[in-house]
């Protein structure tokens, strides 16, 4: 594996002499790699063409569930450079050795999520926009959590997806649901916002030394809490248990999983639609027409 001369230079500037490297897993937007650097080895994840701040604004998402202490692990920032106009941004982690999950894996994790959503927040949204992967992911806050979800996620992403010739679901389904979501959303309204996770799906849950979870690639905000779980639904890979230990912990508005987490999981959908491409349109049409169904 070659790393971008400009990245190779920057990073031994901060990190001193590499003495090897190898690629490894790390999602499917950014180039990962091992770095073994003079102090020991190196999470190193860059992208050539990354956005202006993409990568700075991971670092400040990674710090504030840190700093939050909820009990799940989360990698140190060693080194953040952004793209800028030369358009190839990195970030250095430090390393989280993999390992299995280990007993109590799943409560550890569902109590560290209940301990992330139990922040004490302000409203709905954020002081600075993000991202999601590479898009854009505006934080504009709000004074309803319908009015945000619609204004600040459903809508941006939906707009986007038509700018790119994509029509994931009928317009009137979309104009239907902006209408209803109101109501849709009135018992998590009830329960206040909660600071997120923002991207929480299988692959960034890691299991690390002793077997212990860790929370890697945030897009931070404050928002209901749903969204979190319903990400974790949409693709799989969490346990039964995991669910179990978090509504023992703080348990569900009725409502959930019949009427919420269809719209919730529209948004992601979205996201896959405008990073992805038209293999999304069908599953995001059909999220779309259960959500009405529902409502």
């Amino acid at each position: 594996m070659m790393l971008p001369p400009a990245v190779l230079r920057e990073v031994e500037a901060e990190l001193g002499p590499i003495h090897g490297l190898r690629p490894v897993g790390g999602g499917s937007i950014s180039a990962s790699a091992r770095v073994e650097a003079e102090a020991g080895p190196v999470f190193l994840k860059y992208a050539v063409d990354a956005p202006a701040r993409m990568f700075a604004v991971e670092s400040a998402g990674l710090d504030r569930l840190r700093e939050a202490s909820i009990g799940v692990r989360v990698p140190l920032v060693l080194a953040v450079c952004d793209a800028g106009s030369r358009g190839v941004g990195w970030i250095a982690l430090e390393w989280l050795e993999p390992g299995r999950r280990g007993k109590g894996y799943w409560d550890r994790l569902a109590l560290g999520l209940l301990s992330l959503h139990r922040m004490p927040g302000g409203g709905w949204g954020a002081e600075e926009d993000g991202f999601i992967g590479p898009l854009p992911q505006r934080n504009t806050p709000a004074g309803t959590w319908a009015e945000f979800w619609w204004t600040e996620r459903l809508e941006p992403q939906l707009q986007l997806a038509n700018e790119r010739g994509g029509h994931p679901g009928a317009g009137a389904d979309w104009e239907l649901l902006a209408e209803r979501l109101p109501r849709i959303l009135a018992a998590a309204e009830q329960d206040g916002p909660s600071l997120l996770h923002g991207d929480l799906w299988s692959g960034n849950v890691l299991a690390g030394e002793g077997g212990a979870p860790a929370l890697v690639d945030p897009a931070p905000y404050e928002g209901h809490r749903e969204v979190d779980l319903a990400m974790t639904e949409l693709f799989g890979g969490f346990d039964a248990a995991f669910y179990a230990a978090y509504e023992r912990g703080w348990p569900l508005q009725p409502g959930y999983r019949e009427l919420r987490r269809d719209v919730y999981q529209l948004y992601y959908l979205l996201v896959h639609v405008n990073l992805f491409g038209e293999g999304y349109h069908a599953q995001t049409a059909a999220c779309l027409r259960r959500a009405l169904a529902a409502s």
